[in-house]
C-alpha cells in the first residue's frame, strides 16, 4: 500500500476504472456551461493527448498520460509503442529508478509526509475532523495515523474514491507501459524533474491553504466517485482543458468550502503543481532534443499539456510547430 501511495503522489492527475460514477459536467448550470465553453475557447491547445512539436530537424512527441491502469489504454499504448521503439530518448515525470529513490527517501525521512508537533485533531475544526475520520476509514486509513499526516498528503488520499483498489490500479499505467517499451528497445530514459519536486511544491504551501485542500476533497462517497468518473471521461475524450475548468466549477458544489478557499486552492494547484513545473521542464526537453539524434518522446500527466503555461504553448513560444496526432 505504501508503494502505491508514493506512486500516486508523484502525479496531479488521478483516474481509475473500478468505480461506478456519472459524468458531472451535464449538471453544470446554464451559466456555468457558458462560462466553461468561453474559457475553453480562450485556452491554447485545449484538446489532444498526443502532439508532435517540430523545429528544423528537432522532433518531439508529447504524450499526455494518466498514471493508473485502465483497459482502454491498451489501444493508445499500442499506437505509441512504435514511436518509442525508434526514439532517441524518452523523458518521463519519473522513471522506475526515481520512484525507488523516492520510496527510500520517504522511508528514511517520515517528516516529508507527517507532521511534527501539532496534529490534525488540533488544527482542524471538530466537525471537519469527524468527517475526515469517516472518509479515511473507508479508504483503510486509521484515524491515529491520519492525525499525524500533513494536510496536503491527506487531500491526495481523499482524491482517491473509497471504491478504488489502490494496489491493482497502480501496478501499471501508460507511463509504466511506455517505460517498458523503452527498456525493451534500449531507448535511453531520464526524468523531467527531481523526484521530490512535487513534495517540495506541496510543502511550500502554508498551513491554512493545506487545510483548505482537505476541505476541497472532503465530499460524499458518491460525489467522489462521480468526480473520478468525470476525470476519467475527460481524459479518454482528450478534453483536458474542459476537464480542468469543469473541476474548478464543480468542486464548490461538492465540498464544504468557501469561495475564498476554493479559489486559493485552485490557484495554488495550477501555479505551483502545473505552471511552475511546466516551465522547469522546457529546458530539460530542449536539452534532450539538442543532444539526441532522431525524435524524442516526452510523456507526462495530460493536465500539463494545454493552457497559456502548458507545455504545448511553451514549446510554441520556443518556435516549434505543433501538430495534433491520433492517440
Amino acid at each position: 500500500m505504501f508503494r502505491s501511495l508514493v506512486f500516486l503522489l508523484l502525479f496531479p492527475v488521478q483516474v481509475a476504472a473500478l468505480c461506478q460514477g456519472q459524468d458531472l459536467r451535464p449538471l453544470l448550470t446554464e451559466d456555468e456551461q457558458v462560462a466553461l465553453q468561453q474559457q475553453v475557447a480562450e485556452t491554447p491547445y485545449p484538446e489532444g493527448n498526443h502532439w508532435r512539436a517540430t523545429k528544423g530537424d528537432e522532433v518531439i512527441h508529447l504524450v499526455g498520460t494518466m498514471h493508473l491502469t485502465d483497459p482502454r489504454l491498451e489501444g493508445p499504448a499500442a499506437r505509441i509503442a512504435p514511436i518509442i521503439e525508434t526514439a532517441g530518448y524518452l523523458l518521463l515525470e519519473a522513471t522506475a529508478a526515481e520512484k525507488k529513490e523516492l520510496e527510500q527517501r520517504l522511508a528514511s525521512d517520515p517528516s516529508i509526509l507527517f507532521l511534527e508537533g501539532q496534529t490534525l485533531i488540533e488544527l482542524m475544526p471538530k466537525g471537519d475532523w469527524d468527517r475526515l475520520v469517516v472518509a479515511l476509514k473507508a479508504r483503510g486509513v486509521p484515524s491515529f495515523m491520519a492525525a499525524k499526516m500533513r494536510p496536503w498528503y491527506v487531500s491526495m488520499l481523499l482524491g482517491m474514491p473509497a471504491c478504488m483498489d489502490i494496489q491493482t490500479m497502480t501496478e501499471a499505467g501508460l507511463d509504466a507501459t511506455l517505460e517498458q517499451v523503452a527498456t525493451a528497445n534500449a531507448v535511453p530514459m531520464a526524468p523531467l524533474e527531481d523526484p521530490t519536486t512535487l513534495f517540495r511544491a506541496f510543502s511550500s504551501m502554508d498551513m491554512p491553504l493545506q487545510l483548505a485542500m482537505i476541505r476541497s476533497a472532503l465530499m460524499s462517497p458518491e460525489s467522489s466517485e462521480d468526480l473520478f468518473e468525470t476525470v476519467l471521461l475527460g481524459y479518454f475524450n482528450e478534453n483536458h482543458a474542459e476537464l480542468q475548468i469543469a473541476l474548478e466549477l464543480l468542486t464548490p458544489h461538492l465540498a464544504p468550502m468557501s469561495d475564498i478557499d476554493y479559489q486559493a486552492v485552485f490557484e495554488a494547484m495550477n501555479s505551483r503543481l502545473l505552471d511552475a513545473r511546466n516551465r522547469a521542464w522546457i529546458p530539460v526537453i530542449l536539452d534532450a532534443t539538442e543532444k539526441t539524434d532522431g525524435h524524442i518522446v516526452v510523456a507526462f500527466g495530460a493536465a500539463h499539456l494545454g493552457g497559456e503555461n502548458g507545455v504545448l504553448a511553451l514549446l510554441d513560444a520556443q518556435g516549434f510547430t505543433l501538430e495534433r496526432l491520433p492517440f
